[in-house]
């Protein structure tokens, strides 16, 4: 565009629209990211408590002794 030329509104909605794409791209990508990282997160943590958990009952578990007599 030159100096000379005036902005209508047509390339107002224009450029509104070519950025509201991009930030449409740039969101989608995000909850893909935020999706798969939680999904991680999560799985870890169930690891985490599952081992906890069975540490804590071999520390716990009963011997029993039984004797003939």
């Amino acid at each position: 565009m030159t100096d000379t030329e005036k902005i209508n509104p047509a390339d107002i909605e224009a450029k509104f629209r070519e950025v509201q794409g991009q930030v449409d791209t740039v969101k989608d990508d995000s909850k893909k990211k935020a999706a798969v990282g939680g999904g991680v997160v999560a799985a870890l943590l169930l690891l985490l408590i599952y081992i906890i958990g069975r540490n804590a009952g071999r520390k716990k578990s009963t011997v029993l002794e039984i004797r003939r007599l």
